[in-house]
């Protein structure tokens, strides 16, 4: 594994902890002789967790559509800073670069790149692990949630498990180092035409 892959706010969020975390995610990944992959922005905590894999000596690759570079919101301290068109080709080229995903606290977008390239998994286009970075019980509601979706027979149980949850980034890197994807079909109750 070379690179990882962490999706997080471009907010702070209102508890300290988030930009904690992110540094320290940003820290191990450097630590661990990992390139970090993100959103290539300056702000919140994608700032924070690039700001601290610089500092550590880490290699940092960012991937930003040109409308958020024209806002002045690039960092500009990255070993590559990628500028694409559009948030699907940004999207597109940060799962290309890395080979772990991980999301931190964020907002929708953050929740939607994570489970764009978790569906991909489940899907078979790739098998690189995906997890939840859960600070502070953030993501508590969305992982009852996630569980409810399997109870009602939406997601199989090997499916659900492909996402590793976390509260501490050594142990997330860990667990992507002992990460086996599944070798079962998505689909539940398939009808055969």
């Amino acid at each position: 594994m070379r690179s990882i892959c962490v999706f997080c706010g471009s907010s702070f969020g209102r508890s300290d902890e988030y930009k904690s975390a992110a540094e320290a995610m940003g820290r191990e990944i450097a630590a661990s002789g990992r390139r970090l992959v993100y959103g290539g922005a300056k702000v919140g905590l994608m700032g924070a967790v690039a700001d601290a894999a610089v500092a550590q000596g880490g290699e940092v690759i960012g991937v930003l559509p040109k409308a958020l570079q024209e806002k002045e919101l690039a960092h500009e301290g990255l070993a590559e800073l990628h500028v694409v068109g559009s948030m699907h080709e940004r999207k597109a080229l940060m799962a290309d670069l890395s080979d772990a995903f991980v999301s931190l606290p964020g907002g929708t977008g953050t929740m939607e790149e994570l489970f764009e390239v978790w569906t991909w998994g489940q899907l078979g286009y790739h098998e690189k692990p995906c997890g939840l970075l859960n600070i502070g019980g953030y993501y508590d509601n969305l992982l009852a949630f996630l569980r409810h979706t399997v109870t009602q027979e939406f997601v199989k149980p090997e499916m659900h498990a492909m996402l590793l949850v976390e509260n501490d980034p050594r142990r997330m890197i860990d667990a992507f180092e002992a990460y086996e994807p599944p070798k079962t079909p998505k689909w539940i109750k398939r009808e055969e035409t």
